[in-house]
């Protein structure tokens, strides 16, 4: 049991001692990070296997005969396929901070600083830690109601925070922008109206955003609302293209959760509701292709690539896997394959992810666990995520 903390070393601001002094005891069910050290020796044994995506039934069978050999223990997760990450067990420094529904991670590698999104009545809308650990802030109750995707944008320069918003009170429907210290700098769309499909700003229950480097926004609207839109807005805000119709289709949607834009002009849509990935040309709007294959039992909630865009991060949240895709080359969508597959404990429930872009690190928020947990890849070498 994790005990209430009064004052520790790094409780060198007030804010941060008076919110740590605060916190109530956390029990040790809703931590999945208390492993015995015996299990993390499990773990650990899951770590130096190498299998091809082709013998994931013997992987299996693996797993099953290790756990029957010993007395029943569980490890928190397992690794299937190729071993790209291991849990950082130290992450952070003080898990008990998280008081709410975590829905949300954002990174920025130049500042080594991670922001958590979120959600109840009476929590701090968003977390703030180092990526060693240590808790920074918390910040902004007042203008967030239910906080779903978190991005960080315009990391080396000008850094801020965007926040899509799909509470039905005053303040949802909308994205926000914020400074890092959790100051509203803008807010796009109409808070508190939720979209009729006709206004391109106009939001209902908006997922997620990605602010490119080129200052373009990319954003999934539809959560669960009438509208199931991609929009591309430049810079400046004004509409390059958009695609939204509710269906199954090509180009349609149902409930698109995520979206990234990897470095060759496209962009990867998790399609929840009809579980599949779908990608388009991000200059024209064009289609190019879907995936599906992968989702047969769960649908992606999450996608993000890796730094060296060898592969997408994707998260199925009613299996509770995180899966690791092979990111087709140029001029070819093809069909989507799993090269690794961090599985994690019953009902941690992931959500969404993001990663740093700099040590290639993985911060994945889980409702379920009501935690944000950090994963690290296993060798970096001369440069991210090496074979051998």
């Amino acid at each position: 049991m994790l005990q209430t903390m009064t004052r520790h070393s790094s409780c060198y601001k007030p804010d941060r001692c008076n919110f740590i002094s605060g916190l109530k005891t956390k029990s040790s069910s809703r931590r999945k990070r208390l492993i015995s050290s015996f299990e993390l020796e499990i773990s650990s044994w899951y770590s130096v296997i190498v299998f091809s995506t082709s013998t994931y039934i013997s992987t299996a069978t693996a797993v099953s005969r290790l756990q029957s050999e010993t007395s029943g223990l569980k490890p928190d997760y397992r690794l299937l396929g190729r071993p790209l990450y291991k849990l950082d067990i130290n992450w952070p420094k003080y898990p008990e901070l998280f008081s709410g529904e975590v829905f949300g991670v954002a990174v920025n590698q130049y500042a080594g600083v991670v922001y958590v999104a979120q959600r109840g009545e009476t929590v701090p809308k968003v977390l703030v830690f180092t990526t060693d650990g240590e808790f920074l802030q918390a910040w902004n109750t007042s203008t967030l109601e239910m906080p779903h995707g978190i991005f960080l944008a315009d990391a080396a320069t000008n850094p801020t925070v965007w926040v899509t918003d799909v509470g039905n009170g005053p303040y949802g429907h909308s994205i926000k922008q914020y400074s890092p210290s959790g100051k509203l700098l803008q807010v796009l769309g109409s808070m508190g109206e939720a979209g009729s499909g006709v206004n391109p700003l106009q939001f209902d229950q908006p997922a997620e955003i990605f602010v490119h480097s080129s200052g373009e926004i990319y954003i999934v609207d539809g959560d669960g609302g009438i509208n199931n839109r991609l929009i591309k807005l430049s810079k400046d805000l004004e509409v390059q293209w958009m695609h939204g119709e509710k269906g199954q289709g090509l180009a349609q949607f149902y409930i698109p959760h995520s979206v990234a834009v990897d470095n060759y002009q496209r962009v990867w849509v998790a399609d929840r509701g009809n579980k599949r990935i779908q990608v388009f040309n991000s200059v024209t709007g064009d289609w190019l292709g879907t995936w599906g294959s992968c989702f047969n039992e769960d649908a992606p909630y999450s996608v993000r690539l890796t730094p060296d865009q060898k592969y997408f991060v994707v998260v199925q949240l009613n299996t509770n896997q995180i899966s690791l895709l092979e990111a087709p080359p140029v001029g070819v969508i093809g069909q989507c394959q799993v090269v690794s597959v961090i599985q994690l404990a019953e009902d941690v429930k992931p959500h969404l992810v993001d990663l740093d872009l700099k040590t290639g690190a993985l911060y994945v928020a889980e409702i379920g666990a009501q935690q944000a947990q950090k994963f690290t890849p296993f060798s970096l070498g001369t440069g991210f995520l090496q074979d051998g």
